[in-house]
């Protein structure tokens, strides 16, 4: 096989010259150029994919066109005998019918059956070889085809006559024709077997891919969480990312090994680019206010946050959009553009907080004995920093009231709890000490007129 294969390079270097024409010798040494230029790549019909692709890479466009007319006329030819074959299965079925009703003895009736059905086995059996010689054919002038394209060539003619022989014609009334070439197609190379290992190959990559993705995923979150000063969101973000990265990088080897031509599909992604960006052009500014929050991290997974009129606990940050949830259980989705193109509040980007009180006395009350009481209540608290040491001051001569500000120090996670143990001690101290705590007033005066008999109103004392 070898030796036949390196004999046909042979020949076909020696014959195949630039212009796409075979040349010839005379009788008498000259060289003639033959009036006919004939395909020389179908000398050997079964030559492997690979090495044809090797050896129709040098052709011109016009070589190449005379080796796609040699093709074509192979598979034209194989058509023919399916066709030939599948009338001549016909055929034998009304000469079977009409010989039996010829013949009066039940023995001769049976040998003849018998003949007929080793006759009909014998078509059947040959039409799904002649199946698996027009797959490879197919296959092999797809590939001359498409070198063909590559270089300038018109090949909608011969897609327009692949595309008509395209698919396997059965005979759905002849349950043993169809059985024979569905079993045929079942088990050949080019039929079958190749998809059937095709499909396998499609589901193990995606399986392959979806675990690799996962292990990549988890590696990239390990890495990006040791990094110095790395959010919580970033590392997030980078895992996701990773992971559909790889998913989708395994989706079109999947589709390559599936023998999906994922070119065209790339090549129409990379067409429609400036098409799509221009219609999402809100998104992809979204998608850019996400990179940027990501980069430069004003709040993180857990913090509380004020912005784009929303205030809540940051849950998790997409390519889009921010999932915020509010203090009552509320998801709300903001647009990425929204809370970078506006203010942002992060009420937990520190560790510690001043919590700003005011409570207020009466005038006639004492203010020191006030202040003393604020001092104490604060200085007696235990989640009550001491530095930055607190402050508490008489601030306002308000209206009705003489306002203090009472201003401690706590951890964040605290706050809270600070605000609500202080406010409820400086009740209860104020009451206990008589110290009032004033609250709006309104005097109402209520004044009776009396009217005489004359019309003369006399106003009365009023009543408060």
């Amino acid at each position: 096989m070898r030796k036949r294969f390196i004999a046909f390079l042979c020949c076909f270097a020696s014959f195949v010259v630039p212009g796409g024409v075979i040349y010839a010798q005379a009788d008498d040494g000259s060289v003639l150029p033959a009036e006919d230029p004939r395909p020389v790549t179908t000398a050997a019909p079964t030559i492997p994919v690979e090495h044809l692709e090797l050896l129709v890479k040098p052709l011109t466009k016009e070589e190449l066109v005379v080796e796609s007319d040699g093709w074509r006329d192979l598979l034209r030819n194989n058509i023919q005998q399916i066709a030939t074959l599948r009338i001549g299965m016909s055929q034998q079925d009304e000469v079977s019918d009409a010989t039996q009703e010829s013949i009066g003895s039940e023995a001769d009736a049976g040998a003849v059956k018998e003949a007929d059905a080793a006759t009909e086995r014998e078509l059947v059996d040959s039409l799904p070889q002649l199946q698996e010689e027009k797959a490879q054919l197919l296959q092999r002038l797809n590939v001359v085809l498409g070198e063909l394209e590559a270089k300038g060539g018109d090949v909608e003619s011969y897609r327009q006559y692949v595309g008509a022989l395209t698919g396997v014609a059965v005979d759905v009334t002849d349950s043993a024709t169809a059985w024979a070439v569905l079993r045929g197609w079942l088990m050949s190379e080019q039929g079958g077997q190749r998809w059937g290992w095709n499909i396998a190959k499609f589901l193990v990559l995606l399986i392959a891919f979806y675990f690799a993705a996962s292990i990549v995923s988890k590696l990239v979150r390990h890495a990006a969480s040791r990094v110095q000063n790395a959010s919580q969101l970033m590392v997030n973000f980078l895992g996701k990312f990773v992971k559909q990265l790889v998913m989708v990088i395994g989706l079109i080897v999947a589709l390559a090994a599936l023998e999906v031509n994922v070119t065209p599909l790339l090549a129409a992604i990379g067409a429609m680019g400036f098409v799509i960006g221009f219609a999402l052009q809100d998104t992809l500014s979204n998608f850019a206010s996400g990179l940027l929050i990501l980069a430069y991290r004003p709040f993180d997974v857990g913090d509380v946050i004020e912005a784009a009129g929303v205030s809540g606990i940051v849950d998790s940050v997409s390519l889009f959009s921010t999932h915020v949830r509010s203090f009552d259980n509320k998801v709300m989705i903001v647009p990425n553009n929204d809370i970078w193109g506006g203010t942002i509040t992060n009420a937990t980007a520190s560790n510690t907080r001043r919590i700003d009180m005011v409570f207020g006395i009466g005038y006639e009350d004492d203010i020191q004995t006030a202040k003393s009481i604020l001092e104490s209540l604060v200085k007696q608290h235990e989640l009550v920093l001491d530095d930055p040491a607190p402050v508490i001051q008489l601030h306002e001569l308000a209206d009705s009231s003489l306002n203090f500000v009472c201003r401690p120090w706590c951890n964040t996670a605290d706050y809270w709890t600070v605000y609500w143990d202080i406010t409820r001690a400086v009740k209860e101290e104020f009451d206990r000490s008589g110290i009032s705590i004033p609250f709006p007033q309104r005097d109402i005066h209520v004044y009776h007129e009396n009217v005489k008999e004359n019309g003369q109103r006399v106003q009365t004392t009023p009543q408060v």
